[in-house]
C-alpha cells in the first residue's frame, strides 16, 4: 500500500499554512514508523499550494491519499478538524480542492483516470476550519495551532485502517 500525505495551502498566509504544518509534523512523527503500519506500507509526503490538475498529477501511482488543508465554511468554530472523503467536497465549498480557475480535484482525478493514470480510489480530506487565510504571516492563529495534534491523530487513525 502506497499512501501520499499532502499538506495543502500556503505557509506564508497565516492559517492557510495549516496543511503544511500538519504534514511537516506528521512526517517527523511518522519517520521510521513503518513497523506500526506494516513494512509493506510506504508513506510519502508532499507540500503543495495548488489543487486541481497539479495536485492530481502528484497523486499518480498511489493507492491512497490523505490531504490536509484549511477550510473556511463558517459552520464550525475556528480550529475544528473535520475528516471526509473527497466525494463530499462539492457540499463543503470552495478552497484549494475546488477552484473556479481550475478543474476541481474530483474532476481532475476523473480526467486522469480516463487518460489511464493510476490514481487512488481512496482520497480522504482532513480539513481544519480557519479564519486568517489571507494575512501575510507564517504564524497560525491559536485555535488553528491547537488543531495540529488533533489532525495528526486523524492521519494516524487513517493509516491504521
Amino acid at each position: 500500500m502506497k499512501t501520499l500525505i499532502v499538506g495543502l495551502g500556503n505557509p506564508i498566509l497565516g492559517d492557510d499554512g495549516i496543511g503544511w504544518r500538519v504534514a511537516e509534523e506528521a512526517q517527523r512523527d511518522l519517520n521510521g514508523a513503518t513497523y506500526e503500519f506494516g513494512a509493506s506500507h510506504q508513506i510519502d509526503f508532499d507540500f503543495l499550494s495548488l489543487g486541481g490538475i497539479q495536485l492530481m498529477e502528484h497523486l499518480i501511482g498511489y493507492d491512497r491519499a490523505i490531504i490536509v488543508d484549511a477550510i473556511t465554511t463558517g459552520k464550525d468554530p475556528i480550529g475544528t478538524v473535520t475528516k471526509f472523503p473527497l466525494s463530499q467536497i462539492k457540499s463543503i465549498g470552495q478552497g484549494h480542492l475546488s477552484s473556479p480557475h481550475d478543474a476541481s480535484l474530483p474532476e481532475a482525478i476523473e480526467m486522469g483516470k480516463l487518460m489511464g493514470a493510476q490514481l487512488p480510489d481512496l482520497v480522504t480530506i482532513i480539513a481544519i476550519e480557519a479564519q486568517n487565510v489571507y494575512d501575510f504571516s507564517e504564524e497560525l492563529s491559536i485555535p488553528v495551532e491547537e488543531a495540529v495534534p488533533v489532525a495528526i491523530n486523524e492521519i494516524k487513525l487513517l493509516l491504521k485502517e
